[in-house]
């Protein structure tokens, strides 16, 4: 075994935080005991907070592609138009579940370098005079390529359509290390999981979920029963769950969510916006290319980075985590083998954001990628200018 500990730098999951560790490793209670309502509440309320919203958040013991699930077949019935925009990979997926579950996604084409455009979504919206689409649904951090949707902008342009489709927006790879409002931006459901900025381990996601989103969800007829939202909301008002949860799960889930408080989410995504700018410095100084090419759209979770033609990503992969013990994100179906991922998201510093690149880099040279030495240092010298700006504004 190699010593020192392993870089887990792919976009989610990401490293869990040795607070969280322990928390999870509290002994199991009775989840219908008078004990757990405690437990339970802290968790649902807190994450209320999290989303932004003063409406029910929904709790399963699931993947994000369970929550992806959930939103659907608890607001829509059989046949339903749903448009989705192609904004990578995980946009891809979610279209792939609503063809599965009977409905009739329509893909808005996009080039997997950028979020949703707002303007296409109206455009397509004011086509709709029937209004047979019924809602709209957007990954806002699309982890394979590294581009964010611009959420509030989306709104507007349902609004500005004139269009009562719902908006649901997969925030799965961003709760938590970005900006996020549920009910400022109007949105419907918002889809999450716990494995990338709340720095759990997989196994929760959440639904957060609009007066709109439950009203339509009394006339849904899509088929269901774990997911239910009306099945759970009845137990989750008094901290219960109808079915077993996730007990020690939801032990890390609160320590999460303290430590979010602790730091003030305004500073949590100011952190991942710094690490982003300056991982992308480093990129651009080595002479790559980073993947998101709309500036606007720069996500602070992860780059991706695409590889000089004829070098393969995968190799370059494997040279790093044989030399340095460290994991980077690969890419995904259209983009397999020609990008790799940098995550840096969650419990992550400057220190740990400077021995990533400094792994990167001399990866880069071990596998004989075209590049240009020095990226780590325009890197340092980023993160230093940002921290002298913080401690005057601080001063």
């Amino acid at each position: 075994m190699p010593s020192g500990r392993h870089f887990l730098q792919i976009p989610g999951p990401s490293n869990v935080p040795d607070r969280i560790l322990r928390a999870i490793d509290f002994p199991t209670i009775d989840h219908r005991g008078p004990g757990f309502a405690e437990v339970g509440r802290a968790a649902l309320d807190g994450m209320t907070w999290v989303f932004g919203t003063e409406g029910p958040v929904v709790i399963y013991p699931s993947s994000g592609t369970g929550a992806w699930e959930a939103a659907l077949v608890n607001t829509l019935s059989p046949g339903d138009a749903v448009l989705m925009y192609e904004t990578g990979h995980f946009a891809t997926l979610w279209k792939q579940l609503a063809e599965r579950l009977g409905l009739n996604p329509l893909f808005i084409e996009g080039d997997w370098r950028s979020g949703a455009d707002p303007d296409a979504i109206e455009a397509r919206l004011k086509e709709d005079k029937a209004h047979a689409i019924k809602a709209v649904c957007v990954v806002h951090n699309e982890t394979s390529t590294g581009s964010v949707s611009p959420i509030a902008a989306i709104r507007r342009a349902i609004d500005a359509a004139g269009h009562p489709a719902l908006l649901m927006v997969d925030t799965i790879s961003s709760l938590g290390s970005l900006d996020y409002r549920h009910d400022e931006w109007g949105v419907d459901v918002t889809v999450s999981g716990s494995q990338k900025g709340l720095m759990l381990p997989p196994g929760l996601s959440f639904n957060a979920i609009s007066a709109k989103a439950l009203a339509a969800s009394e006339q849904a007829r899509l088929p269901k029963s774990y997911w239910a939202w009306d099945h759970m909301l009845g137990p989750n008002e008094k901290g219960y769950f109808p079915y077993t949860p996730a007990t020690n799960m939801l032990y890390g889930l609160n320590e999460a969510i303290a430590m979010l408080r602790e730091e003030g989410l305004s500073n949590v995504f100011a952190r991942h916006a710094r690490h982003g700018a300056a991982t992308r410095a480093a990129v651009r100084a080595w002479g790559l290319e980073v993947l998101c090419r709309n500036p606007n759209h720069y996500s602070g979770v992860l780059t991706a980075v695409v590889m000089p033609e004829g070098h393969s990503a995968d190799a370059f992969r494997a040279v790093t985590l044989k030399n340095y013990d460290m994991s980077l994100g690969n890419g995904l179906s259209k983009v397999t083998d020609r990008v790799f991922r940098i995550g840096h998201l969650g419990d992550f510093n400057d220190l740990m954001l400077c021995a990533t690149l400094a792994g990167v880099e001399m990866g880069l040279r071990d596998a004989g990628v075209p590049h240009k030495a020095g990226g780590v240092q325009v890197a340092m010298n980023q993160l230093g200018r940002a921290s002298d700006t913080g401690r005057a504004a601080a001063e």
